[in-house]
């Protein structure tokens, strides 16, 4: 049986208490049997994969290298999948590259099956980085399957590296940021946006992204909101609205059925 994420409190101090004991959790977490079970066959096995058909192919790596990377809902999409893979992240009009989520762009140059020709399946580390990954990101399933604002949190430092790594140029990572569904929410939340903001150009998102990060960090670069001291202001802001939200939300709904309940 998969060990469950212990989180006795809610909001900001939960987060607390889960930032505090989540090393010794996951560790906890990974060396279950249901997941060292799919993550022991992975480092069995991926080596001799040497093409995106070899990997679609075989349903439990697939599911391994797909969930490090938060897209295991598409285990079924084989063709998809494997059009991503072949196409690669090199030229500009790469599948990858015209999807607006960058998770998948990310998965494709993970395994470079389509830009250098050369699968990388088999360099000495690979295993143990995407495996890696994958315990991280299970692990933060976990915890969203109890609260999903603390997986969120989580998942917010890896995610913001990602897109800080992937890519060169400052507004670029903020095109990114925005690909990323997980990431977005947490920025969104954070800086104060309604969920309607998603609808305007998005170049105007953009310039109010940037101008609400400078407000808020005294800085709009993507790199120095990624240090340890800005991801721990953006956790604490997105904890602290999320609970307005949530509180508000009861509390209308309570004054309704109160009302209803007069009638």
């Amino acid at each position: 049986m998969t060990f469950q994420p212990v989180l006795p409190l809610s909001g900001y101090a939960g987060w607390l208490f889960l930032e505090r004991t989540a090393d010794q959790q996951r560790a906890t977490f990974n060396e279950s049997s249901s997941v060292t079970r799919i993550t022991d066959t992975f480092r069995e096995r991926i080596g001799g994969i040497q093409t995106a058909e070899d990997l679609v192919q075989d349903r439990e790596l697939l599911a391994v290298a797909l969930g490090a990377f938060g897209l295991g809902d598409d285990l079924d999409n084989t063709f998809f999948i494997k059009k991503v893979l072949e196409e690669g992240t090199t030229e500009t009009d790469a599948l990858a590259n015209r999807l607006s989520d960058s998770r998948y762009a990310d998965f494709s140059e993970a395994f470079g099956f389509g830009d250098s020709g050369i699968a990388r399946t088999a360099l000495s580390f690979f295993a143990d980085d995407i495996i890696d990954r994958y315990e991280a990101e299970q692990f933060e399933q976990a915890v969203g399957e109890q609260d999903n604002d603390m997986r969120l949190a989580l998942n917010f430092g890896p995610a913001l590296n990602d897109v800080s790594d992937g890519n060169s140029t400052n507004n670029g990572r903020w095109f990114a940021m925005m690909g990323n569904e997980p990431l977005r929410s947490m920025f969104e939340t954070a800086l104060g946006f309604p969920s309607s903001f998603g609808a305007i150009d998005i170049d105007q998102q953009l310039e109010q992204f940037q101008a609400r990060a400078e407000a808020t960090f005294g800085t709009d670069q993507m790199s120095e909101l990624a240090s340890p001291e800005n991801q721990e202001k953006m956790i604490r802001l997105y904890m602290l609205r999320s609970e307005i939200s949530a509180s508000s939300a009861t509390s209308g709904a309570s004054i309704a059925l109160s009302l209803l309940q007069q009638i």
